[in-house]
């Protein structure tokens, strides 16, 4: 009787590095738009725009990173060593929020990305080598809910040092009131670093197969029209920064506005492992359109919210860590589903970069709308999610494992 497939370890070590980065990345990432707002306290107009040019060019910016990380993993066989180089440069990056400029608050979160653009492609193809394809959802969701837990711990932390610590930080503090949060937040991001170095090349010593496929006509058409549906979805997808912004602009409190930011994660992270394990066994598109469905709605009723209701975004800050829950994982066991072997972690950096690309014009739109109508951006972003949805409905063939 053979032996039932196990997760391994590589799953918890990379899941634990996710943890220890997040715990640090959103220790600070509630705080942007009120350290934004507090750089650009006699500029106000600006603030809008100046987050959605940061959010936006941030993520951009690195996103070619994403694919040709992806091919010279595949390429190489190699997974492991580009995987640390990643969270290191990401580590570092933090140490820019140190000068006071919003220049060095965009240059901060570029630096960031380029070291997740060099990391996630090989990351996510070293989880989905390292287990039975059986087991793919179910490993995705326990490294996805690890990255997530620590994003609550990291919420949590802030939510602390602004409420308890530092309770001079506001948006229109003074910038260096935000300095010792950072100093803080810095020392996990350098924790996390470690435990890559315990983990596994899934494929040590071994050449592939095949040259992994660097062009589109090489994947399937299920797969080139998921690629499309993401790129639509993205554009109604701006940042999060817009998310707790337009909370604050509602009447809540940046204190109150973290703890909302809290709640999501905290949904996130113990849905996560259940509902990307189901994907094993119900499919993935069902629970992909699921929560493509779920966001078109959260994001309309963001727009819709009036003000001073804040118990009505205390339950889509909620909505919104489901949808986190229903996609996270099973996006990239999907696509490992759909791309050829050879070419996992060039597939993943293609859906990476198609998604990290379309982030520009998507926060640079919602800085616009914002500017114009606040409810705007989040009614778009709706509107894109619907269209996702059908064009994965009826664009993207499966067989019954996928479907």
């Amino acid at each position: 009787m053979a032996d039932k497939p196990k997760i391994h370890r590589n799953v918890y070590l990379t899941g634990l590095t996710s943890f220890f980065t997040d715990v640090s990345s959103e220790a600070i990432y509630p705080l942007i738009q009120a350290f934004v707002s507090s750089l650009l306290r006699n500029q106000v107009a600006w603030i809008g725009p100046a987050l959605g040019i940061i959010e936006g060019l941030a993520e951009s910016t690195a996103s070619i990173l994403k694919l040709f990380s992806g091919y010279i993993s595949d390429k190489l066989g190699k997974r492991k060593s580009l995987t640390i180089i990643g969270y290191g440069f990401s580590a570092l990056a933090k140490l820019l929020f140190f000068i006071p400029y919003w220049v060095s608050v965009f240059f901060a979160r570029i630096l960031d990305r380029v070291g997740k653009g060099i990391r996630t492609a090989p990351r996510d193809a070293l989880v989905a080598q390292s287990v039975d394809p059986s087991l793919k959802g179910k490993a995705f969701g326990i490294q996805r809910s690890m990255d997530f837990a620590g994003a609550f711990m990291g919420t949590l932390l802030s939510f602390l040092l602004v409420s308890f610590v530092f309770k001079d930080v506001d948006r229109y503090a003074e910038p260096s009131k935000f300095y010792p949060i950072f100093i803080i937040a810095l020392i996990p991001a350098f924790i996390g670093v470690i435990f890559l170095f315990f983990t596994k090349e899934p494929n040590e010593g071994k050449k592939p197969a095949q040259p992994p496929q660097l062009g589109l006509k090489h994947y399937t058409p299920a797969l080139k029209v998921f690629f499309l549906a993401q790129f639509f979805f993205t554009l109604g997808n701006s940042s999060n920064q817009f998310l707790l912004l337009r909370s604050q602009d509602l009447g809540t409190s940046l204190a109150m506005a973290t703890l909302m930011y809290l709640v999501f994660n905290l949904s996130a992270t113990l849905l996560l492992p259940p509902l990307s394990s189901l994907s094993d066994t119900v499919g993935r598109k069902k629970l992909l359109l699921t929560g493509y469905a779920l966001y078109g709605i959260v994001y309309i009723l963001f727009g819709l919210v009036p003000q001073g209701s804040s118990w009505a975004l205390w339950i889509l800050w909620i909505l919104y860590g489901a949808y986190y829950a229903l996609t996270e994982g099973v996006e990239k066991a999907f696509i490992s589903d759909l791309a050829p072997k050879d070419s996992t972690a060039t597939a993943i950096g293609f859906y990476n970069m198609v998604v990290g690309l379309t982030l520009l014009p998507a926060s640079l739109i919602a800085g616009f709308l914002y500017s114009l109508y606040q409810p705007l951006p989040f009614w778009f972003g709706g509107a894109m999610a619907l269209i996702n949805c059908l064009l994965i409905g009826f664009g993207v063939k499966t067989t019954t494992k996928e479907s």
